[in-house]
C-alpha cells in the first residue's frame, strides 16, 4: 500500500469535520473539485471508501471515523511542530483563521485588520463572518469572536473593540409622517424592520433606563437577513429600525436617518476574542492577540 500524502489526510480531515466538500474548501481557499480529487486518491491509497457522498450530505464512514479520530491529534501536532520554526523568524508566517459576526467584520475589522496585516506581512488571515454559533474549533478556526453573554467557558477572552450601542433609527420623512415615539413602548405603534438571524429567530428590542428593562416584539412589513436592506429600507421610510450604531453611522451623520430613544439605549460590552487556553498558540494568532491586546492599551 502507497503511503498517503500528508496534504491529502488534511484534506480529509477538513472534509469529514465540515461534512461537506463546499463548506471545507470555503475554509481551506481551495475548490471543491481540488478536495475531491484528494479524498479519491486517498481512498485509492488506502483501499477503503471514508465517506459516504451523496447529493445532500458527506459522512464518515466507520473507517473514516476511526481514522478521523487518530488523524485529529496527530495533524495538530505536525501543526505544532512546523509553527515552533516560528519562534527562530523575525516576524511569524502562517494563515490566521476567525470566525466573528457580523457586527464585528463590519465594525471593528475593517480598521483592525489591515494594520495588523501590515504590522505582519507573513501572516494571511482568513474572515468567516456569520451570526450563527459555531464550535469554532471543531471547525477548524483558530480563534472567534462574541459578545460577553455568549461566551463558551473554559475559554480565554480578550477584548476587541471598545463598548457598543444600539440605535433605533428612522428616516426623517418618517417622523414627518408618523411621529417619534418618546416610550419604548409606544414602538408598538409603529411599522418596523426586523432583522432574521441564520437561526430563523428574531430577538425583541431591549430598552433600558434607571434600571427598568423594556422588550418589545414589534412588527412591520419587511424582515430580512441583510443589514444592507435594512438600513436602505429605513432610509426610504418604510419604518422603524433597531441596529448596531455603527451599522447606521453614515447614514446618520449624512442626514438620512435620525435616532430616537436615545435615553433608553445605554452602551454595552464590546466584543471579544476567545481562544482555547493551551501551552503552545499558534504563532499566527499569538501575533494578533498581542498586537489586539496592544491596540487596546493604546486607547
Amino acid at each position: 500500500m502507497p503511503a498517503p500524502d500528508l496534504a491529502d489526510l488534511d484534506a480529509f480531515t477538513a472534509v469529514a469535520r465540515a461534512r461537506s466538500f463546499r463548506g471545507a474548501a470555503a475554509l481551506r481557499g481551495v475548490s471543491p473539485s481540488s478536495l475531491s480529487e484528494a479524498l479519491r486518491r486517498l481512498e485509492a491509497d488506502l483501499g477503503v471508501r471514508l465517506l459516504n457522498r451523496t447529493t445532500r450530505s458527506v459522512t464518515p464512514t466507520e473507517a473514516g471515523e476511526r481514522l478521523l479520530a487518530r488523524l485529529t491529534p496527530a495533524l495538530a501536532d505536525v501543526t505544532l511542530a512546523l509553527d515552533e520554526v516560528n519562534a527562530f523568524r523575525d516576524s511569524p508566517t502562517g494563515v490566521l483563521k476567525l470566525n466573528v459576526p457580523g457586527a464585528v467584520a463590519r465594525i471593528v475589522f475593517p480598521d483592525l485588520i489591515p494594520r495588523f496585516l501590515a504590522a505582519h506581512p507573513g501572516i494571511r488571515v482568513e474572515v468567516t463572518a456569520e451570526d450563527s454559533f459555531v464550535d469554532v474549533l471543531a471547525a477548524g478556526f483558530d480563534a472567534g469572536a462574541r459578545y460577553d453573554e455568549r461566551l463558551e467557558k473554559d475559554m480565554i477572552a480578550v477584548p476587541l473593540a471598545g463598548p457598543q450601542r444600539f440605535v433605533v433609527v428612522g428616516s426623517p420623512a418618517y417622523f414627518a409622517r408618523h411621529g417619534r415615539p418618546t416610550h419604548p413602548r409606544e414602538v408598538l405603534n409603529h411599522p418596523c424592520i426586523r432583522h432574521r438571524f441564520p437561526s430563523g429567530t428574531s430577538y425583541a428590542w431591549e430598552f433600558e433606563k434607571d434600571g427598568e428593562v423594556i422588550r418589545v416584539s414589534p412588527e412591520g412589513p419587511l424582515t430580512t437577513t441583510s443589514g444592507d436592506l435594512e438600513l436602505a429600507a429605513a432610509a426610504a421610510g418604510v419604518g422603524l429600525l433597531a441596529t448596531f450604531e455603527g451599522f447606521a453611522a453614515e447614514l446618520i451623520a449624512a442626514g438620512k436617518l435620525e435616532t430616537v430613544l436615545d435615553d433608553w439605549l445605554p452602551p454595552f460590552s464590546g466584543p471579544y476574542l476567545y481562544y482555547p487556553s493551551r501551552r503552545h498558540m499558534p504563532a499566527p494568532l499569538r501575533a494578533f492577540v498581542d498586537f489586539v491586546k496592544a491596540e487596546r492599551a493604546g486607547r
